[in-house]
């Protein structure tokens, strides 16, 4: 595509289309604006997405600039980082009525090396567990599944326990969303062992690869739009003298992409 903030008709279509199939689309835009955040939001607007979740490190547009660098924050957060990000979908910390169903990053810069990503379908990740072990399924749609524990910085609390399930079905479109995150830290699992099995299995799906995991190193003006499938990071370098830096720009939604 050439524009991003006045995309064609076929463009759309074509995106939501390859979205609709693998729950994820990969872009790339032929002509750059000089202010990305502004094109970037009329992006997600043209493709449905509307409301922008306002996470702690996002811009006053709603957008967040992922680069390396110090955050206003008590936490050191991976993706301010040039380590690895593991594999997880975005916003699983989120409360229940602010799941994040969609996101949209893009990049502006890439690193001199690493930084590729890999994008897993969460519904192919639904079937392997269910193909596997049923018992796994009705685990991870339990209500206590999974929690995330609260958030405090300098000395507040700016995020309350969150225990949710993995799995649920949205009661608005009846589209399958999950919340996950592969960090063996800050992360509870409820205690049986339906739900460490399946944990585990998960864990051990990721280590040994499957057919439907796309891996792509993002260029100057490609971009990924998803409705919130797993993803993570390869770690990456910049020279320190480097007069640019990878740099993304991340978009997360409360809607998810529509029908085509």
């Amino acid at each position: 595509m050439q524009h991003l903030d006045a995309i064609d008709p076929s463009e759309r279509a074509a995106l939501l289309a390859t979205a609709k199939r693998r729950n994820f689309a990969l872009f790339r835009s032929t002509s750059l604006p000089d202010d990305l955040e502004p094109a970037l939001r009329a992006f997600g607007r043209q493709l449905g997405l509307l409301d922008l979740d306002q996470n702690l490190c996002a811009e006053d547009s709603g957008l967040t600039a992922i680069t390396v660098k110090r955050t206003d924050t008590d936490h050191v957060y991976i993706p301010y980082t040039n380590r690895p990000l593991g594999w997880h979908t975005d916003g699983y910390y989120n409360a229940g009525t602010l799941q994040v169903r969609a996101w949209l990053l893009f990049c502006a810069q890439p690193a001199a090396e690493g930084g590729a990503n890999e994008l897993f379908d969460h519904e192919v990740a639904y079937i392997r567990l269910r193909d596997e072990n049923p018992g796994w399924i009705r685990a991870l749609m339990a209500r206590n599944a999974f929690t995330i524990p609260s958030n405090e910085e300098g000395g507040r609390e700016i995020r309350p326990d969150h225990c949710g399930p993995v799995f649920s079905v949205s009661a608005t479109d009846g589209q399958l969303h999950m919340r996950y995150s592969a960090r063996q830290r800050n992360v509870v699992w409820r205690d049986d062992s339906a739900t460490r099995d399946a944990a585990a299995f998960l864990l051990g799906l990721f280590k040994q690869g499957d057919a439907h995991i796309s891996r792509h190193r993002l260029g100057p003006g490609e971009g990924v739009i998803s409705n919130n499938v797993l993803h993570r990071r390869d770690g990456f370098k910049d020279p320190v003298d480097a007069p640019t830096k990878r740099l993304m720009y991340r978009a997360r939604y409360y809607q998810r992409l529509p029908e085509p």
